[in-house]
């Protein structure tokens, strides 16, 4: 489960590790001032189309002065309008959790649009929370509060206007996401909060349901497999290594196995098909699996992008990948040693075969490092020491990184 240190906030730099929250709510619901709080508690950036958009205009951006000439023309800002304020507002706004969207999404086009520009930007949402409050109450609140700021125009029978537009044009997006499984109705009767406490347990239980997915890389003999499993039980997570899985298959004498045999015997990278249906049988084996623990696989820049297509079907993502950084003399040694125990691989005799592999690795690391480089997802620890060490510093990171208690 991951949880915010609300004392000391996260600060994200990757897109794809966002949590992303759509507030709704109808006139007199209390939106802002439940925005205003679930903004500091979990370090969110605001998006406010009406904001925004006041904004852009403000600036006399180009953006701002094309939805300025549609509203001083009486018209409606199109979406394609707001679509672009609104990559321009998350592409600009750092150092943030996620964000947290106000009335927006209205209506399913815009559902669509949202969803479309999240998987842009290689992150999503995560929840729709839908602040509930009976029509009556609704009415006397705004009534209230049209006495108090002096509204005029905000007669019972414009509010009463206002409250079924909202409702006829929202239904079909609660419906939506309610297909997706991400919208919760919360109470919004009672204190503030009260309330604010129902939607920070719907928050919680949404944080919940983050995969946390992580690739141990590292040249051979670095210790992926050492600290994998360690890692895995740790984090309760489901440790993957196409090593162990080729192995399992070349035993077995299966015709994956004999495929892939002749390319481990010399030290060389399996045909990609195999590994992928080797991970995702591994993957339709574990369907409760909360995330996974990838050893072996990426190894080339091909399996980074084969990866992330497995995981975009279960709708998650690599979170980060650890980097274990040992020097070419001690992977050899550390190979020429296992070669001596019951551990032993085949490959770990020869040394013709122990440096073809690690010029293999060398050959294929640096696209695949500057692959993950760009999304900010690489973590470099130094892989000397003992298992415990190396398990410490490993763990420190994830621990640091993601905030959370397992």
């Amino acid at each position: 489960m991951f949880i915010f240190d609300q004392t000391k906030p996260k600060l994200y730099t990757n897109l794809r590790h966002m949590f992303n929250i759509a507030l709704f709510g109808p006139p007199g619901a209390g939106k802002g001032t439940q925005s205003k709080k679930l903004m500091k508690a979990y370090n969110l950036a605001y998006i406010s189309t009406g904001d925004i958009l006041r904004e852009e205009i403000a600036e006399g951006s180009d953006l701002g002065l094309k939805a300025k000439d549609v509203i001083e023309r009486g018209g409606l800002v199109s979406d394609e309008i707001i679509v672009q304020i609104i990559e321009k507002k998350i592409q600009g706004t750092p150092d943030v959790n996620g964000f947290l969207f106000d009335g927006f999404p209205r209506t399913v086009v815009q559902a669509y649009i949202l969803e479309g520009l999240l998987l842009k930007l290689s992150t999503s949402l995560n929840c729709m929370i839908s602040l509930e409050v009976p029509k009556e109450l609704l009415l006397d609140r705004m009534m209230a509060r049209s006495l108090k700021e002096n509204r005029a125009d905000d007669t019972s029978e414009v509010i009463e206007n206002r409250l079924n537009e909202y409702k006829n044009k929202t239904l079909p997006v609660a419906d939506f996401y309610k297909e997706k499984n991400i919208y919760y109705a919360v109470d919004g009767v009672g204190e503030v909060e009260e309330i604010f406490e129902r939607i920070t347990n719907v928050v919680e239980h949404s944080l919940t349901k983050e995969w946390l997915n992580v690739v141990l890389y590292g040249p051979p003999g670095s210790g992926k497999g050492t600290q994998g499993k360690l890692l895995a039980e740790r984090y309760n997570l489901v440790y993957i290594s196409t090593g162990s899985l080729l192995r399992r298959e070349i035993e077995k004498g299966s015709d994956m196995g004999k495929s892939a045999k002749e390319y481990m015997e010399k030290g060389d990278i399996v045909p990609d098909e195999i590994a992928i249906k080797l991970i995702e049988n591994q993957i339709k084996t574990h369907p409760d699996a909360r995330g996974f623990f990838f050893k072996g696989f990426p190894r080339t820049i091909v399996q980074a992008y084969i990866l992330d297509g497995l995981l975009r079907k279960l709708n998650t993502s690599v979170n980060m990948v650890i980097n274990l950084d040992i020097p070419t003399l001690e992977s050899v040694k550390r190979l020429s040693a296992r070669s001596r125990t019951q551990n032993k691989r085949p490959y770990d005799k020869d040394t013709e075969v122990i440096i073809n592999r690690l010029e293999r690795f060398d050959e294929y690391s640096s696209p695949l490092m500057d692959y993950y480089s760009k999304q900010k997802a690489i973590h470099t620890i130094n892989g000397k020491g003992s298992e415990e060490q190396v398990f410490n510093r490993i763990t420190g990171i994830i621990d640091t990184a993601f905030k959370k208690l397992r």
